[in-house]
């Protein structure tokens, strides 16, 4: 009966555990509450083995990014996810949030075109995709 009682327990536990895209949508839920500009997500489990989203969004002054990441972070919690690691806090010029298969950027607008991750990884995977299909 205890070997029931725990698979029971295992099994409901995978059942609440989120899975990647939808841990990546929470992110981006939780960017657009703290009114972040343009907040995505980006799929690039084809293009690299470091994750498998993206969420990227901006706020207008380093005090809002801030409030973005910290949004982002208090969702995960809510559903028993933290970060492993934080980046760029202090500055908040461009703040990372590792979440392990998602990694969450929150930038400055003008870091956020400089750098711009979308035309970096998402044109690859449109390209990857054309050529699936040919």
């Amino acid at each position: 009966m205890a070997c029931i009682g725990i698979i029971v327990k295992l099994a409901a536990e995978r059942t609440r555990r989120l899975t990647p895209l939808q841990l990546a949508r929470l992110l981006r839920g939780a960017a657009a509450e703290k009114k972040a500009w343009d907040p995505v997500v980006i799929d690039v489990r084809d293009q690299t083995s470091i994750a498998d989203y993206f969420v990227i969004c901006e706020g207008e002054t380093d005090r809002q990014v801030r409030a973005i990441a910290d949004g982002m972070v208090e969702a995960a919690k809510a559903k028993d996810r933290k970060p492993l690691a934080v980046d760029g806090y202090d500055d908040a010029g461009w703040i990372l949030l590792d979440f392990d298969s998602v990694l969450a950027h929150v930038f400055l607008p003008g870091e956020r075109s400089y750098y711009d991750l979308e035309s970096l990884w998402a044109p690859a995977a449109k390209r990857r995709r054309k050529a699936a299909s040919a």
